[in-house]
């Protein structure tokens, strides 16, 4: 069957979604241990005795390490298969959650987060890889929104496991929210079948894989302007998803004097625009394409702005934190889909991962950014400032680059 841009419709097999949920599952879950870290900072401070300035060490130690992660997972997925490598990943996700709960002192939970960032930089190029190979070309786009939205509804899930367990310890929270990757470890590889797209492409260049690593680090230099352009696209993106997030509670609580409980709630709002918002933006963008998705988003995100920084009651606030997100993390939904799509077979799970995580190292001072604004005006001016210029940014990255919707896998 046809299977191009301009094809008929083509249906969902039974092989496509173990893929996507394997992928979106191993996503939700590094994303949920992420976000439990920023709700459970504060009781590790008083336990450690350690300042806020001091415990902001673990949220960036992750950060410097999601790279690493990408590179190394993403080098095994296109070496090795999607499969094994992802499994390995989940393990040791498990692994790093459960000695999170364990942490005996600060420079040991410094050490421990520090693994994680690995694993979590891992995940996102391997699972993308497999899911969006898996998935039917003409229904990439949706599926790459559902996949994308498990960072979404792990924040939603963190801040609903910490509303209602926080009695718990921060301790037990890291450790029984760890232990669903197990079941999920078996999952894959007992439901989830190997990229017949990889298998296909190790298959033709068998000799180049046989070849050893040097041949892949080469394939990776080969491909340097591809990824200077990854590189570029996601920093921006980067940008426009945690300028709108990051100091969003902060704001809640200087410019609307709003407690712990109204603050996480609005998040958990914003965060179900956010899945909504991936999954019609990824769906539109199979029949618009991928860069018109994106900017179109973003030019929705634009005229979010002063309803969701000038609100003038709370209900237009939630309103406007709901459509905000929708906007940003539809943006973000066509991103697998339209990665995967413009990288080479043998480099899909290592360029657009560690593209990704390098972009989010980059992009990690936004939060400084608006403060500064903060400092000179006020916060619902600076939140407004920087939305509307990194969404411009982002908009001008996707426009500038290639799209190849549709495209045929391992050909």
């Amino acid at each position: 069957m046809p299977t191009g841009p301009n094809s008929s419709y083509e249906p969902i097999t039974t092989s496509h979604p173990p893929a996507v949920f394997a992928g979106f599952s191993s996503w939700l879950l590094d994303a949920l241990d992420y976000f439990l870290v920023t709700f459970t900072l504060t009781g590790m401070a008083r336990e450690f005795h350690k300042s806020d300035a001091q415990m902001a060490l673990v949220i960036t130690m992750t950060l410097l390490c999601r790279p690493v992660g990408g590179f190394i997972f993403g080098l095994l997925a296109d070496r090795y298969g999607r499969k094994k490598p992802l499994m390995v990943n989940m393990s040791a996700y498990a692994l790093a959650g459960i000695l999170t709960g364990l942490a005996p002192n600060f420079t040991a939970l410094l050490v421990i987060r520090g693994v994680f960032g690995v694993v979590m930089g891992g995940t996102w190029g391997v699972g993308t890889s497999m899911a969006m190979e898996g998935a039917p070309t003409k229904r990439r786009g949706l599926l790459s929104g559902v996949l994308q939205e498990g960072y979404a509804a792990g924040q939603v899930l963190a801040a609903l496991l910490f509303f209602f367990l926080h009695g718990l310890g921060w301790r037990w929270l890291f450790i029984l929210t760890s232990l669903p990757s197990i079941p999920l470890v078996f999952y894959i590889g007992w439901k989830v079948k190997e990229s017949a797209v990889w298998q296909r492409t190790n298959s033709v260049v068998a000799g180049a894989v046989r070849a050893g690593w040097a041949e892949q680090f080469r394939e990776f230099a080969r491909s340097w302007k591809l990824f200077a352009y990854l590189l570029a696209f996601m920093t921006m993106m980067m940008f426009a998803s945690h300028g709108t997030q990051d100091m969003y509670p902060t704001f809640l609580q200087r410019a609307w004097h709003m407690g712990a409980s109204q603050r996480s709630m609005i998040t958990a709002i914003g965060g179900l625009g956010a899945i909504l918002g991936g999954i019609v933006v990824g769906h539109f963008s199979d029949r618009l394409g991928r860069r018109v998705a994106i900017v179109g988003a973003f030019v929705l995100g634009i005229v979010v702005i002063p309803l969701w920084a000038y609100a003038p009651n709370p209900l237009l606030l939630v309103t406007g934190a709901f459509l905000m997100q929708f906007a940003v993390q539809g943006a973000w939904g066509v991103i697998p889909a339209h990665l995967a799509e413009l990288t080479p077979d043998k480099m899909r799970a290592t360029l657009p991962g560690f593209a990704y995580q390098c972009g989010g190292v980059l992009a990690s001072g936004i939060g400084a950014i608006e403060a500064l604004y903060a400092a000179r005006t006020n916060y619902p001016t600076a939140m407004a400032l920087t939305a509307v210029s990194v969404f411009v940014l982002a908009g001008v990255m996707a426009a500038v680059g290639k799209e190849k919707r549709g495209t045929e896998f391992g050909q």
